[in-house]
């Protein structure tokens, strides 16, 4: 498989990953073993959200028993959305969270932000699962077999770049691995929202809705990144039973984390790259904070930035020469 992508070319041509891609398909990805949760939409909104973090599992596909198909998936950022939207005081119960079933939150509370569930089928190509990730802006993608109907596994940016990353070594090097961050232009730099030590809980909540961001690096007042609250620090609100107290800080919120806490994945402009993806495959991180020398923030760099850049864009130059020829 690997001779036939480099036998054409002494210089590797910049669109090698992205035919990596097109010549792999879903399945091959799709682990021999793995736990897929899947949640009838009948359950408990806050039953489902315990079962989240019971299973150790980020998000579950949702199974209509009356249309007998999945109609969407769930995830920490519905959990954030709930305690975003029906947040009042420590003092006041969130009924939304504490009553509902799926199916009631799904249809009453958030009617038009349900859109068809996005899937893919384990014999389309990982390319094409790369470009429904990032065209559709989604972080969870169902792999459906389209004969039997039948969830086989959850496809991620994460898991789709390590998958490539094994096979890089094996693979001529385009020159734009060589080439840094910054020359490239990789990530966003502009109006980069964060947080401060003391901010309260319920205020990240609301900018990871308003933002649309899956985290929040924390500065102190000298602009240093000495933190991050990811989406997924969130859903500990529901292991500890804490949700009903969001006025806490950032800081308290995250003590539980701090025995297994590496730090802060950083990286800087000058760096290539090759060292970036590599950092980002071997921290099994979403994303690393772009910093300057003095550890102050300069930007973000997500799996998504790197997959657009290895795999996407390389096919949208390929097109544009396509048809100048």
């Amino acid at each position: 498989m690997l001779e036939k992508l480099d036998d054409d070319a002494a210089e590797p041509e910049s669109d090698i990953y992205m035919r990596f891609m097109k010549s792999h398909k879903c399945y091959d990805i799709v682990p021999t073993s793995s736990k897929l949760v899947v949640f009838d939409t009948a359950l408990q909104v806050k039953k489902a959200f315990f079962a989240l973090v019971a299973n150790g599992v980020r998000a579950a596909p949702l199974w209509d028993t009356e249309k007998q198909s999945f109609v969407g998936m769930l995830t920490i950022t519905d959990f954030i959305i709930i305690l975003h939207r029906y947040y009042k005081s420590p003092m006041v119960q969130i009924y939304e969270l504490e009553e509902h079933k799926l199916e009631t939150w799904r249809e009453v509370y958030l009617p038009t932000a349900f859109k068809p569930l996005v899937n893919i089928s384990p014999d389309a190509s990982l390319f094409d699962a790369v470009y429904t990730l990032i065209k559709n802006k989604i972080h969870r993608l169902p792999v459906i077999d389209p004969v039997t109907g039948n969830a086989l596994y959850i496809l991620t940016h994460k898991r789709i770049l390590k998958f490539l990353q094994l096979f890089m070594c094996e693979m001529p090097k385009p020159a734009f691995m060589k080439q840094t961050l910054g020359e490239l232009g990789i990530g966003t730099y502009r109006d980069i929202a964060f947080i401060h030590p003391d901010t309260p809980i319920i205020k990240a909540l609301n900018i990871f809705v308003e933002r649309r961001v899956s985290a929040l690096p924390v500065v102190d007042e000298s602009g240093k990144v000495v933190n991050i609250y990811s989406k997924f620090d969130v859903i500990n609100l529901a292991a500890e039973k804490t949700y009903n107290n969001l006025d806490i800080t950032v800081t308290q919120a995250l003590k539980h984390r701090s025995q297994y806490f590496e730090g802060v994945m950083k990286c800087h402009k000058m760096e290539t790259m090759e060292t970036i993806v590599d950092r980002i495959v071997k921290a099994e991180v979403h994303r690393l904070v772009v910093v300057d020398e003095r550890s102050n923030i300069e930007g973000i760099v997500s799996l998504s930035d790197i997959l657009q850049a290895l795999v996407l864009s390389p096919a949208d130059t390929c097109k544009e020469e396509n048809l100048v020829e």
